[in-house]
Order: structure tokens, then C-alpha cells, then sequence
């Protein structure tokens, strides 16, 4: 099982969202990120090339929770995610201009 952790910034996009969206955000992360959370599934995938605009352990990883985007990476060592942006999907932008 892997412990969550959240980066600083995660805070202030989780009080952006209203309650229902942040409850389906949190619920996502629980169940897509505790027990597997380096399997490509359909709504987890590796992001190729990205180079995010924070600290960060290679690779970083996108999860897909409705129309919602949680950036995170794994440190398999200590068994730790740490999600480090959530941000609306927006239509029609790549992953790097929502960054």
C-alpha cells in the first residue's frame, strides 16, 4: 500500500473546486493511486517529455478523474505518491498549457 502525500500547491487547487468536485477528485486518488499506482490503465498514463513547472520524481503520471487532471509522481522506495497538481481538463489544450 502506498502512503499520499500532497504537494503544497495542492491545497489551493483543491479549494478551487467546488465540494462535490473535490470529493470525486479525493475519491479518485484513493482508489486509482493506494494499492497500484504505476499501471497504465485507462484513466492512469505516463507522460512522455513533460517537463512540469515543479519538483518532481521522474516519471510523472496523469490521472483522469471526469473532467479533471491529477499530476503525481511515485517514489517506489518509501512506497509514496505524491500528487502534486490538479487541474480542470480543459477542451481542446494540450497537458503542457494547463501547466
Amino acid at each position: 500500500m502506498y502512503e499520499i502525500r500532497y504537494a503544497e500547491g495542492v491545497a489551493e487547487d483543491l479549494r478551487e473546486l467546488r465540494a462535490y468536485e473535490r470529493k470525486l477528485v479525493l475519491n479518485a486518488i484513493e482508489t486509482q493511486l493506494r494499492y497500484e499506482p504505476t499501471v497504465q490503465t485507462r484513466h492512469r498514463k505516463i507522460l512522455v517529455g513533460l517537463i512540469p513547472p515543479w519538483e518532481h520524481v521522474e516519471p510523472v503520471w496523469q490521472l483522469q478523474a471526469d473532467e479533471f487532471w491529477v499530476f503525481y509522481d511515485v517514489n517506489e522506495d518509501s512506497t509514496r505518491v505524491i500528487v502534486r497538481a490538479i487541474r480542470r481538463k480543459p477542451l481542446h489544450r494540450t497537458t503542457e498549457d494547463i501547466l
